[in-house]
């Protein structure tokens, strides 16, 4: 396994040399940015499997050598890192040049399979894209990426990875929630992995002005580089049809395992279809599909649990538009916007389907589902646990008194009053429904837990690892992540990390409460 210059760089055009400074870069796909040292770099937690997998051994891992790369302490090589250029839509609104502001790419790693990694470090300092900001990152937003990079990972799920966390040694400077009342934090950097950052943003950019070689010099390495079984004459539209169509997958992904990613701006969306930046994520306690984690995006809601699917067809529109210079027939467009509601519609069946058990997807099915959410919402069900306790009741026979048999899942059962009464009927129906299908309970149960997790990184439980690290204790980070690994599978003793939502984390800032501040 070696290093090498990223292909983004190689192949596009970049600014000349590094110098300080903050401004608006025109006619460059990137600027060098050499990470900024710190204070004590020193490794926190890493992944294990993704390590291996990239060449890094136990040995080298635990070396300070290895934190001072991934601090931003020791160059790799020659290597130049940058940070690349581009633009987006925040919350409907055009923003202009964003960038990376605090990601600087190292370069790829080339994995033991040939396949090639560009390894990000985030937090490591100021670029040309901070827009006056210090380009670091705090120990609470690292700790939540990396977990939340390796648990979708885990999941199934279409995601960037996460290969370490290191503690810079330093403290940062942040407001939680924009009240007024910055305090500092320990600093943390995490070093993100994937095919590439490529997102919408890096295209809308050049398109907005008129930068129409770049534009399509990044299209065509996007292509070359990332989607190589596509060619010929109608390369461009076939490229966005695949775009969309991998969205569309990825949302289908999301809703399945109750994810919000709570700031689907474009760009925050991958032209590679993998969930990218993991700011005020979060998991669906009690089911609520109006429910999103940032606080900045209330009372509005754009970006809630049930808009997310929505969302990403406006913001594939607004690429749309952009390529529109690259592909003038609309129908190319259209046809790409058609594949993304064909992926997301055919996927989310598949997805209900095995949430539910059902061999197949039939008409009605939709009804029964629509039905079921109702009541989840109205009673204030737990979303994880109620599929997980539902596959219990299908492999066992239906109990006689299903609501009882759901306790485990209720956040209010005296609350819940009339809601409850829905459920008897809904079971009856879906024991009709079962009793239409070909599969055995056994066979029934496998399908259902290999669709429905038993544990997602709550934000709760990430606030418990939070709060722990920074108080210099990492047992609970690595508990955790040991329990994520296995998302599907029961593990004895880990039973905590499948509660529902404590009384005490309903309005605590961090388990309910987030921001983009980090």
């Amino acid at each position: 396994m070696i290093w090498a210059i990223s292909r983004y760089a190689l192949a596009l055009p970049g600014e000349s040399e590094a110098r300080p400074g903050t401004r608006s870069v025109r006619g460059a796909a990137w600027s060098p940015a050499p990470p900024t040292p710190v204070a004590a770099p020193r490794t926190l937690a890493v992944s294990a499997e993704l390590c291996a997998r990239l060449g890094f051994d136990a040995e080298e891992v635990a070396t300070p050598g290895f934190a001072a790369i991934f601090g931003g302490n020791a160059p790799v090589g020659s290597i130049l890192p940058i940070a690349t250029n581009y633009g987006g839509h925040q919350f409907g609104h055009w923003a202009g040049q964003l960038g990376d502001g605090r990601a600087i790419l190292l370069g790829e790693r080339i994995d033991r399979e040939g396949a090639r990694w560009e390894l990000q470090l985030k937090g490591a300092g100021p670029t040309p894209y901070s827009r006056h900001a210090d380009g670091r990152a705090v120990l609470r937003s690292s700790l939540r990426e990396f977990v939340g990079s390796e648990a979708m990972h885990a999941l199934g799920v279409p995601t960037t990875r996460a290969l370490c966390l290191v503690d810079t040694g330093e403290d940062v400077v942040r407001d939680l929630l924009y009240s007024g009342h910055p305090r500092p934090e320990p600093g943390a950097i995490v070093c993100r992995a994937a095919p590439s950052f490529l997102r919408f943003g890096h295209l809308e950019l050049p398109a907005s002005r008129g930068e129409v070689d770049l534009l399509v010099r990044i299209v065509d390495h996007a292509i070359a580089a990332h989607f190589p079984s596509i060619t010929g004459a109608n390369a461009r539209a076939d490229w966005f049809a695949e775009v969309a169509r991998r969205t569309g997958v990825l949302m289908a992904h999301w809703m399945r395992i109750g994810f919000v990613h709570g700031v689907m701006n474009t760009d925050n969306l991958s032209l590679l279809g993998l969930t990218l930046d993991y700011g005020p994520f979060g998991f669906l306690d009690d089911f609520d599909p109006d429910w999103t984690p940032n606080t900045t995006d209330l009372p509005g809601r754009r970006y809630r649990y049930a808009a997310q699917p929505q969302v990403a067809h406006w913001n594939l529109s607004a690429l749309a538009s952009a390529l529109s210079t690259l592909l003038p027939d609309t129908a190319a467009l259209t046809a790409g916007m058609d594949a993304y509601v064909e992926a997301f519609e055919a996927a989310q069946a598949r997805m209900w389907a095995d949430k539910l058990g059902l061999a197949d997807w039939r008409d009605g099915d939709a009804s029964l589902v629509s039905s079921l959410l109702g009541t989840l919402h109205a009673a204030q069900v737990d979303f994880t646990l109620f599929f997980r306790l539902l596959g219990a009741q299908v492999e066992g026979g239906m109990a006689q008194d299903p609501v009882a048999a759901l306790a485990p899942a209720l956040y209010d059962p005296a609350g819940a009053g009339r809601a409850l009464d829905a459920f008897p009927s809904w079971f009856g129906r879906y024991a009709a429904r079962l009793a239409e299908d070909p599969q055995t309970p056994a066979q029934r149960r496998a399908r259902m837990d290999a669709a429905n997790p038993l544990y997602v990184p709550r934000n709760w439980l990430l606030q418990q690892a939070i709060e722990a690290a920074e108080a210099g204790d990492t047992g609970e980070l690595h508990a955790l992540m040991r329990v994520l690994g296995r998302p599907y599978e029961a593990q004895p003793g880990a039973e905590r990390f499948a509660a529902r939502r404590p009384d005490w984390a309903r309005d605590k800032p961090g388990c309910s409460a987030l921001s983009c501040s980090s």
